[in-house]
């Protein structure tokens, strides 16, 4: 197949016009067109919002609306996918959840948020035409599943992102840390959650997709924002230790290996008043209370040599005990960063390894996360 006819199989956003008007360059990413760049650049897009604000279309995302069929609960029906406490979340709190399969593996992570009389989900790009199956399979007869596909997603990053969703919209002053609510913005209904990933402040917003485009040039027309691409997002969560699906996380990974034990809600673990129930739950619960074989970690690279995904680790002998899974030069600490899998006994803080590039050893030590500060507003 040519990349003529694949890239006319790709979908677009809504954004997508602007995106070309705006000078974006546009690569393939999960079946979309989507600008990983902008004139500005990488580096200066990524800068720019750890100082300013930064607009970012993840349209890609997958937008659904779970509803109670038949006076069930749809919060105790989600939990039967899901290891967190979603039935006592809060009317207006979002949450960050992953499904998991029978061996604990991680099938995708996701944000839910409790609307009131539904939870809306927010799942990952690549993964949402399986996700939206896998609800619907293990829910039907007591949740609607319905895909928001006529809804963009906006994400708006920054220190400066609180003062211009205040200017527009200043009921958005009281929100904190995963906050979430029903909206009027442009005139249009929106959902709004004080979220991001980002590892700064920040809110996305889910807007019709007749709306996307006005409130979009009306975010960028405030004096801090600027568009940035796909490029510095990943660049900035990387930074803030936060796991991309596919590449931190995967079917083969549970959630204790890949040191996300913390999403994991104590009502649901092993001694919780609703312990297990969710897919592969015995797998999880033996892992938090034995342990694992090999951990997710990060790494500082103490030479200035970036070291990419798919990079094994070695020890001092020359042994592989791990692989980088997500890596690159961090702009905001000036230094090339990395997380990955070792073997438990090399997971320490402070160990000395090596990441093979190019058949040449790259040395790194092993530290902790975030490798620059989240400053979520809590």
């Amino acid at each position: 197949m040519s990349n003529e006819t694949e890239s006319t199989n790709l979908l677009h956003t809504a954004l997508y016009d602007l995106h070309i008007e705006l000078g974006a360059r546009m690569v393939p990413f999960a079946g979309y067109q989507m600008p990983v760049q902008y004139p500005l650049g990488v580096m200066k897009e990524h800068l720019h919002t750890r100082t300013a604000a930064g607009l970012f279309d993840v349209s890609h995302m997958g937008q659904v609306r779970l509803t109670p069929s038949n006076g069930a609960n749809i919060a105790r029906a989600l939990e039967t996918l899901v290891p967190i406490d979603v039935l006592d979340l809060p009317v207006n709190k979002q949450r960050y959840a992953v499904f998991t399969n029978d061996q604990g593996g991680i099938l995708d992570d996701l944000m839910i948020s409790n609307m009131g009389d539904s939870l809306f989900v927010v799942v990952n790009a690549a993964c949402k035409q399986q996700d939206i199956a896998h609800m619907r399979k293990y829910l039907e007869g007591l949740c609607k599943v319905e895909e928001l596909a006529e809804r963009a997603l906006l994400a708006l990053q920054g220190p400066a992102a609180a003062a211009v969703m205040e200017r527009l919209l200043p009921e958005s002053a009281a929100m904190v840390f995963m906050d979430s609510k029903e909206v009027t913005l442009v005139g249009a209904t929106c959902f709004i959650s004080r979220s991001g990933y980002t590892g700064e402040d920040g809110f996305e917003i889910s807007v019709p997709n007749q709306y996307a485009e006005k409130l979009a040039r009306l975010l960028l027309a405030q004096p801090e924002v600027a568009a940035i691409g796909l490029g510095a997002r990943d660049s900035l969560r990387l930074e803030a230790g936060l796991c991309l699906y596919g590449h931190d996380m995967d079917t083969t990974i549970t959630p204790v290996e890949a040191s996300l034990a913390w999403a994991l809600s104590k009502v649901r673990r092993a001694d919780g008043a609703r312990a297990g129930g969710y897919p592969g739950a015995a797998v999880i619960q033996r892992q938090l209370a034995e342990g694992v074989s090999k951990k997710r970690v990060g790494f500082q690279i103490t030479e200035k040599i970036p070291v990419r995904e798919g990079a094994d680790i070695v020890d001092a002998d020359g042994k592989i005990i791990g692989k980088v899974t997500s890596g690159g030069y961090g702009p905001s600490v000036n230094s090339p960063v990395a997380m990955g899998y070792v073997s438990l006994a090399f997971s320490s803080v402070g160990t000395k390894l090596h990441a093979m590039v190019r058949g040449m050893p790259v040395a790194l030590e092993v530290v902790k996360t975030p490798f620059f500060p989240q400053r979520y507003r809590r």
